[in-house]
This record gives C-alpha cells, structure tokens and sequence, in this order.
C-alpha cells in the first residue's frame, strides 16, 4: 500500500502511525527534548508500530520494549546511569519498558553477551545501520523544531511490506532466526526472507 509511495509519504505515514499510540509518541517527544547527543527511538517499538497497522492489530501490540539509542563519547558507566536516570524519570508514566544504550560503549560488552567482538561505532546511525533487519534498522526523533526525523538507512520499502530481510552487517543467522520466531508468533503475517 505504501511501499512504493516517494520517502516523504512514507514519513508522513509512519508519524501518523507513530501519533496513534500516544504512549510510544510522547516517549519520542519527551526523550528528542533532553538534549542527549545523537539520540533516537528506534527498532523494535517503530517496526511493530506500523506491522500492528499493516495486519490490524492492537495499538501497542507485541511491543516489548521500547530501544532508546545514543551515542556519547563518555564512555564511563557513572555517565551511561545518568543518562538512563534522566530517561525513566522523564518517561515514568509509560507502559513499556525502556531499552537504553549508549553506542559509544557497545564494543566494550558485546563480545561477552554474543560471542565475538566488533569495532567501536562512530555514530547512532552507524548502529543503526546494523541492527538484525532492514525494516528494523530504522530510528526517529524530533528536532528542534519539532519535525519527526527518520533515519532509515535501508529506506522503508520492507517496513511497509511487511518483509522481514536480514541484515547481515553484523548479526549471525542464529540471532536472525530467534528474532523471525519471536516476531512471526505475533505477526504471522510477515513475509520472511530467509538468511540464504
């Protein structure tokens, strides 16, 4: 339906999307005003937003979590709690849970949680960029003039399709096959393109 509509019809569909779960809306909004460097909303809580209009589900449903993403050169942890004290303290009326991390630090704990190392990102859109799936690799804020920007690096034509593609810029096919199962138990009717 909207798959093949120009990047601008897109956004201004994905934010009328966005608008209709007042919760995750006023999460982008409250979370773009605080001033953290190069902060998105992004992933998970974005894609199933609009898989939930796409297959007339629930608003708000099958979303676990809600991925806060940033990128601050201080890498101490003391810095990375502030920032997530500032978060839950300005979202504490909220029905997700908040998955909050600092891009700067990601090389620094993922080989002991998935099994091998990666270099150090240089940017939030950088991480972005390789998160498990092109319609997940997607994040918005609002800018200072309150327009809802969109980084979609693998622009939104799966998102609107309802394809699920890997994203082989870093995850293994084990990780892209948990996520398929997890996903598909809830959206049954996404079209799943195998690893290959």
């Amino acid at each position: 339906m909207y798959q093949n509509k120009s990047l601008a019809i897109q956004e201004t569909v994905l934010i009328d999307i966005l608008k209709k779960d007042t919760t995750l809306y006023k999460i982008i909004k409250d979370v773009s005003a605080l001033g953290i460097p190069n902060l998105y909303v992004g992933g998970g809580s974005i894609t199933q937003s609009v898989w939930n209009h796409l297959f007339s589900k629930p608003i708000g449903y099958g979303i676990s979590d809600v991925d806060i993403v940033y990128f601050d050169t201080d890498l101490s942890q003391e810095k990375e709690r502030m920032v997530l004290e500032q978060i839950v303290k300005t979202t504490k009326q909220n029905q997700y849970a908040l998955d909050v991390k600092n891009e700067a630090r990601v090389h620094l704990w993922y080989e002991e949680e998935f099994g091998f190392s990666i270099p150090a990102y240089t940017s939030t859109e950088e991480a972005i960029s390789t998160w498990p799936s092109t319609a997940t690799s997607i994040g918005v804020f609002f800018d200072q003039e309150s327009k809802l920007q969109v980084f979609a690096p693998y622009g939104m034509y799966d998102l609107f399709s309802g394809i699920v593609r890997p994203n082989k810029a870093m995850i293994s096919r084990e990780v892209y096959e948990k996520k398929i199962e997890k996903w598909c138990s809830k959206w049954a009717e996404l079209n799943v393109i195998g690893w290959q």
